[in-house]
């Protein structure tokens, strides 16, 4: 039982673990899920320095390919440099400006508007450093020094673009990696099941002991998978953990728990976030089936078409729940499966759940290798 003097909550120790807090805090508070970020921020003190040493850097390369090092010449690098860093920051700031509108963007679209957005600073600084040279020298201006110039400039630029978008996504899938890992401490084994699954097997002891260690087992199952670190595990595996889930809510619910799989063959070796399915099937269980005195029937679908995997959960809900059949915890839930979606697969997926009369749908579409789905699938054609 909890003090009630103690207002603070228990803390985990590690710095690991205060990360994932400040996550879980941040994903809660928040009235809208927030969208990954394209860019790095590039407003922030360590990306300005580290965007003007790669321009110094890319300052002297260029010089000592022109100039060469025994004629290299101080006055040229600081006038490249300048121009480089020109270049640079006003591009930065143009780019920490769009930043949380390229986040709502699609990638390719949102590439092509960095790179938009770079080219036209680049284009502007090139060509008013050659008016300015040409007014200067009172020489004609070198449109072919301008397009030689914006060109080089163009390859580095676009050479940098792909560069911070890497690693911003490393960044966002190490995030949500570690978002996956609170959600499986606090959210996926929550609390609640935790204790109906240990009042089930002290009941179980006495009567059933088969069954009580088949609990065990499972209950060793999914706390084995929660804790282990997110990657892509085959369906075959990932199936069977979301049949213990539902084994372990079947000894609660009884009867009123009712499944209904249709898994096509030769998917066994298609691979898959690890921890996809049983999050879905638990907002099934928590969130409909658990809340109908009848009960009801959970489906589950999973088709090879089109080249892609698709997955789809269908579960009953009850006629008080809003029109998108979502209650506060399911919101969080889905938007944390959809940011580990993008973490693992980019925009190369799609995630609908609606609610349909008195039925709650989840699809999902993944890419997946077809070379082994393929093999399985002719040999199964053969035999």
């Amino acid at each position: 039982m909890e003090d009630s003097s103690d207002h603070s909550p228990a803390r985990p120790a590690g710095i690991i673990a205060q990360q994932i807090r400040e996550i879980a805090a941040e994903s809660k508070d928040s009235a809208r899920p927030a969208k990954t970020p394209f860019l790095p921020d590039l407003c922030g003190v360590s990306a300005l320095a580290a965007l003007v040493l790669m321009g110094e850097l890319l300052a002297l390369v260029l010089v000592l390919a022109v100039d060469g090092l025994r004629e290299f010449s101080w006055e040229r690098l600081g006038l490249v440099s300048l121009t480089v860093q020109w270049v640079i920051l006003p591009s930065a700031a143009l780019l920490c400006r769009l930043r949380p509108r390229l986040a709502q963007l699609p990638h390719k679209l949102a590439g092509g508007l960095s790179f938009a957005a770079v080219l036209a600073v680049l284009l502007l600084v090139m060509g008013a450093q050659q008016w300015w040279q040409a007014a200067l020298s009172h020489s004609p201006f070198d449109y072919w020094r301008f397009l030689r110039d914006c060109l080089l400039g163009a390859i580095c630029a676009g050479v940098v673009l792909r560069y911070a978008y890497v690693q911003q996504q490393l960044h966002n899938q190490q995030q949500a990696e570690l978002g996956a890992r609170i959600d499986a401490l606090q959210s996926r084994i929550r609390p609640h099941f935790l204790f109906n699954s240990m009042n089930s097997l002290a009941s179980l002891i006495a009567i059933d002991p088969e069954r009580a260690e088949r609990l065990v087992e499972d209950l060793s199952a999914l706390f084995r998978a929660s804790l282990a670190d997110s990657r892509l595990v085959p369906l075959q595996q990932e199936v069977a953990l979301a049949k213990r889930y539902l084994a372990i809510e079947s000894l609660r619910l009884g009867e009123r728990l009712r499944q209904c799989w249709d898994v096509d063959g030769g998917l066994e070796q298609a691979e898959v976030p690890s921890m996809l399915l049983q999050p879905l099937l638990e907002n099934a269980v928590l969130h409909g089936v658990a809340r109908l005195r009848e009960g009801g029937e959970i489906a589950v679908r999973i088709k090879y078409e089109g080249g892609r995997l698709r997955l789809a959960i269908d579960n009953p809900v009850p006629a008080e729940m809003g029109a998108e059949g979502r209650q506060p915890g399911n919101g969080i839930a889905m938007e944390n499966i959809r940011q580990r979606l993008a973490a693992h697969y980019g925009n190369r997926f799609a995630f609908t759940a609606d609610r349909d009369g008195d039925r709650y749908r989840v699809q999902l579409q993944l890419p997946v290798t077809e070379g082994a789905v393929r093999k399985q699938l002719g040999e199964e054609t053969a035999v």
